[in-house]
């Protein structure tokens, strides 16, 4: 099959042959329909500490119609449309069964969604519900992460909410904290080009960063913020979002930052800041992000900016290094 290999840091990804996954007992082959180029593929292919040897298929935002079941498959036919979370565990310990593989001892993480066909365990999948396209279904990781990140923060009806950074994770907790109730939603970024996009997504307000944020914030919010997502992940950001977060909020940390930080822990205790670290998503909530796809007003797929071929692939993905208009990109193998 066709594939977009990553061979070395520094180097873009290459299209070649791979040899065509096979369902193994327990497992379904996909044909994929789409995946998502996520901002932590792009971490990995320039960062060592994710590991990436030479090689490897990544990808890890994917959903696609089964055309192989291993042996031992119940539930799953070929044909099905399914939505793949890319989270695999053993599925028998008590994190597993708990639908939290990301906590089980054997956890790892899965790519390989940038080629034509995938293998995956069948606890991982999840089927798409009548109306809900395999195209659409891609999104439903990147909506967990973001709803995880929502509920990590406890967020109430009726809460002032501050977003700091527009890419297309910010995006959907913008989306997410409007479709549960919050009452104001400003998200916050470097550039505008995200501008129309966030509030397709539900957000009430806009911000250019800038030397009056803190003024700019608390009036778009009707006061200082409750909670303040950190969306971005560059050292700095959390320390920069205590300062913007109300006396007794909550910073919650989406942001995937390998470099060491720092922050003004005087002033954090001072304000009894609670700083929140969130990161996957649980089974639970993969499937409440499916149900999501299926929203009318405020529409998830706002967060889709382009579709490209697999040859284009290569191409996009390094575009995405810079900011641009472009929010999620899906690759149509």
């Amino acid at each position: 099959m066709r594939a977009a290999i990553f061979d070395a840091m520094g180097q873009p990804l290459r299209i070649g042959e791979v040899e065509t996954p096979k369902a193994a007992a327990g497992q379904v082959l996909l044909k994929v329909c789409r995946c998502g180029i996520c901002g932590s593929d792009l971490h990995m292919t320039e960062d060592p500490t994710f590991g990436l040897q030479g090689g490897e298929v990544i990808g890890h935002e994917f959903s696609g119609e089964v055309v192989e079941v291993g042996a031992g498959v119940t539930g799953l036919k070929v044909g099905d449309h399914v939505t793949a979370a890319p989270l695999r565990g053993c599925g028998t310990c008590e994190a597993c069964k708990r639908g939290e593989p990301a906590w089980c001892a054997n956890f790892s993480l899965i790519g390989g969604g940038y080629a034509e066909y995938a293998a995956v365990d069948t606890f991982q999948c999840r089927k798409l519900p009548w109306g809900i396209s395999a195209e659409d279904g891609a999104l439903a990781e990147p909506l967990g992460v973001a709803l995880h990140g929502i509920m990590r923060a406890r967020m109430q009806p009726g809460a002032r909410v501050l977003v700091v950074g527009a890419g297309a994770i910010g995006l959907a907790v913008a989306f997410w904290a409007r479709r549960l109730g919050a009452a104001q939603i400003v998200v916050v970024d470097m550039h505008d080009h995200q501008r129309e996009r966030a509030m397709d997504l539900g957000a009430t307000d806009f911000l250019i960063s800038g030397p009056d944020l803190d003024r700019c914030v608390t009036d778009a919010c009707g006061g200082a913020p409750e909670i303040v997502f950190e969306c971005v992940g560059k050292p700095g950001l959390i320390d920069h979002c205590i300062g913007l977060v109300a006396p007794r909020g909550r910073v919650v940390v989406l942001g995937l930052c390998t470099a060491p930080d720092h922050m003004d822990s005087f002033r954090a205790i001072s304000k009894e800041v609670e700083i929140v670290m969130s990161v996957f998503f649980s089974m639970p909530e993969f499937e409440m992000a499916i149900r999501a796809l299926d929203a009318g007003t405020y529409a998830p797929q706002h967060l889709i900016s382009d579709t490209v071929s697999l040859d284009e692939m290569p191409q996009a993905f390094e575009a995405l290094r810079q900011r641009t208009t472009q929010c999620k990109v899906l690759i149509a193998p």
